[in-house]
Parts: C-alpha cells; structure tokens; sequence
C-alpha cells in the first residue's frame, strides 16, 4: 500500500514571535486570480478620488508685513528659518514651526530688492533702493545691543538682485552690470557686462559653483564664468526674463520664468532651444524655483496663482490659489521638499503643502504601506480615462479659467491661419518651426 503525505516546511507558515503577523501562503498564478485586475482598477479610482477630496493644501498665512513682500530667501542650515523682505524696506525673520516674526529690521529706505543667506548660516545680505549693500547678523541683537548692520557698502546704481557663493565668502550683485564682490572688499573683485541694460536676478549655479546666470531687461539670458571675467553666451528669448533658477541636482539645467507667460528649461550646454516649454499660467510669470530633488519647481505669476510643474512635462500638475491672495511676486521651496512658500502683494507670505492631499505628522506602518499601495495602483492606472480626468481636474477661480479658454481660441486661430498659409504657399517656402524653437530669437556666444 502507498501513502502520499503532505510534507510542510514550518518555516513558511510558522510566527517567530507572538508579535509576528501571521504569514499567508499565496499563489500568485494569475489564472488562480481572474478578477484581480478590475478589483485593482476599482482601488485605483477610490484612491484617486480620496486624492482630491483631501487635497488641502493651505497650511497658514504669516501676517506682520505693513507693504507687499518682494523676496524670500531660505536658511541654509535651518528649516524652520525663513527670511522676507518688503516693499517698505523693512526685513522680517520668520520661525515656521511657531508661525510667528521673531525678528524685524528697518533694513533699507524704499524697495528691498534682493536677499540672500550665507552659506554657512551665520549672516544674510540685502540690497535695496537706497544703492546700498548691507550684511546683517542672523541672531538677534543682545540686550542693549543696537539693531545695526556689520558691513555697509555703498554702490554707484540701485542693486536689483544679489545671491552668495555656495561655498566661499563671496557674492554677485547686479543692477548696470554684474558685480562680483568679496566679503572684506567695500569694491568689487570684477564687473561683468554685455550689453548695456539693466540686470534684474542673478544666480549661482549650486553644483559647478563658479557659474552664475543672468537676466537683463533687454531679453537677454547671459552665462558666466566666474573664473574668467568675461562671459560664456547669451540666449535671446521674444519677451523678457524675469528671474532664472538652477537645477539643483543637474548641473547644467536651468529654468527660467518669462514675460510671455512661459516657463523654459534649458540646457546650457544647447542654447538653440530649450528642453521643455511650461505653458500654463495666463500672465507673466514674476518667480521660480526649484524643489530639492531637482525633480520639480514652483512658479509664481501675475494672475495671482502658484503652479507646481514637474520638470519633464509641459503642463503643472498643481495650481494653487486663495480669494485673497493678489500678484505672487516672490515663491521658495523648503529645503525638506515638503512646503512651498509664496509672498504677495497684499503684505502676506502664505504656507502651502507641497503634496496637496499628504497627511502631516507621523504615519503608521500600516498607513505608510496602504499609502505606497495606493501609490503604485495609480500609477498603474494613471492613463485610464475615468482616473486620469479626475486626478487632472481643478477648480480655477473664473478670471483664470475665461483667460485660459480664451488664449486655446487664440492658439488655434494661430495654427489654422499658419496651415492655411501654408497649404497655399510654395511647398517649403513656409517652414515648420517647433513649438520650442518659436521663443529663442538668437544664441551669441
């Protein structure tokens, strides 16, 4: 007689300890499985409604400013941290985790045009209307102590912009041209120019630290070599350049925030065109920057909206705005990846999530697995026609989405008269120009 028996290895099935979860055998045969793949689906679509429905992304608004915030600038050591600058030249430092001013300085006469952190976090700089420098210590003053700058350098023209050296005590100001001081000189090491227009943002490159970026008012966007005092190239776009930031995580990429409502990724290294054009806001885009990873940035914009938009698409994937909120002038991404922070013109620097429907504070295993699931499931079915309507779906305030409907009815008014002229012109006598070749009016080099 034979006798088949089942034969078990314990060690499959058996808990090490009581705390242990039990362990489950599956066979994950997808035979065995036929209904796996709707059950999926129908997960898919529950997680991404519940997206929406906790997408809150407004934290807090700090108000203390008497005038409307002009710029920002991040602690380099502190994330709690954060510095404004107002129209009224007054500067505040903020403590985010309190949500309260813990310091407020008188800095300059008119305009704060420029701040900056140094990179060891021990002091800051600010420049303003009043053609002046000026380095402040981080800590508050003693008791007794007068509220009073360490250094002050007077210039010849009005500073529009200034932003410290990642590593060495040195910082780059602009305004007629580019000035490239040292902290214990009252004169600059080397003045850069090309062209003769006024400069409104100059930025260090994080990664190759000797290079700087530069935007002029007459459409220019010119590169420098620190180690050279003469600059690299310029790229000439149709409309003006506000501000540019670079990626931190590659080196060679930099965003920049135009007049024309676009935003235009380049590569330094192929000037001709850029990588991507953003086309999303429906005004002049005033502010980017860039969030840790490298792997997205914020804008801020004229049409009183800030945008998230993921570096490698054309299209943000977050807008966000408030009934009050006016022309965002000024915007900065923490340095934990986790909130963004804006500064309008009606005196208030609003606190966003950076993730609209994350949950703050701390997180269950089970929640953090649950939530890596859901995940994964939406990622699997983002391209479904159902889930990918409503994980894209906004509300807009009315003045946005009529400009918005209004520039669709433009472009194609555009494309229809540009294939018209086309279909009745000698072929090739009316070339096909790419969308990301329209806006570059010239590289110099």
């Amino acid at each position: 007689m034979r006798v088949n028996v089942l034969s078990r290895n314990p060690d499959d099935y058996v808990r090490e300890t009581k705390l242990d979860l039990q362990r489950v055998p599956r066979n994950y045969d997808p035979a065995l499985h036929p209904f796996e793949v709707p059950r999926e689906y129908t997960r898919a679509l529950n997680a991404t409604k519940l997206e929406r429905v906790f997408a809150k992304p407004f934290l807090s608004s700090l108000d203390g400013h008497r005038d409307g915030v002009n710029c920002m600038a991040k602690h380099p050591k502190s994330l709690s941290t954060v510095l404004s600058g107002a129209c009224d030249g007054e500067v505040k430092i903020w403590n985010l985790t309190k949500r309260q001013c813990i310091r407020t300085i008188q800095a300059h006469e008119g305009f704060v045009r420029g701040m900056c952190a140094r990179f060891c976090g021990t002091s800051f700089f600010t420049v303003g209307d009043d053609k002046t420098v000026k380095q402040w210590k981080m800590e508050s003053p003693e008791y007794g102590e007068e509220e009073e700058p360490i250094h002050t350098i007077l210039g010849k023209t009005v500073y529009t912009g200034i932003d410290h050296h990642w590593k060495e005590a040195v910082f780059a100001t602009c305004g007629h041209q580019v000035d490239i001081w040292d902290e214990q000189r009252t004169s600059p090491m080397c003045s850069l120019t090309w062209g003769f227009d006024s400069i409104s943002s100059v930025k260090f490159n994080p990664i190759e630290t000797y290079l700087l970026g530069s935007c002029a008012s007459d459409r220019n966007i010119v590169l420098y070599d620190m180690r050279k005092s003469t600059p690299l190239k310029k790229v000439i776009l149709n409309m003006r350049t506000n501000t540019l930031c670079w990626n931190p995580m590659e080196a060679f990429n930099f965003t920049a925030a135009n007049e024309d409502y676009n935003l235009y990724t380049f590569d330094m290294r192929f000037l001709e065109s850029p990588v991507m054009v953003h086309m999303d806001h429906v005004s002049a885009v005033l502010d980017v920057d860039y969030s840790p990873t490298g792997k997205e940035f914020v804008s801020a914009s004229f049409d009183k909206s800030v945008r998230i938009f993921p570096v490698d698409k054309g299209h943000s994937r977050e807008v966000y705005h408030t009934k009050r909120m006016q022309h965002v002038i000024t915007v900065k991404w923490t340095s934990d990846n986790k909130y963004i922070l804006c500064g309008s013109d009606e005196m208030n620097i609003r606190l966003w999530k950076a993730n609209a429907s994350e949950k703050l504070g701390v997180l269950a295993p089970r929640e953090k697995a649950a939530m890596n699931y859901n995940q994964k499931l939406k990622e699997k079915f983002q391209y479904h026609p159902k889930i990918r309507r409503i994980a894209r779906h906004r509300h807009l305030p009315k003045s946005i989405f009529c400009q918005i409907k209004e520039q669709r009815i433009m472009r194609e008014a555009r494309r229809r008269k540009e294939l018209n002229r086309r279909k009745h012109s000698k072929p090739g006598s009316v070339p096909l120009v790419s969308e990301r070749k329209k806006h570059i009016v010239a590289v110099v080099k």
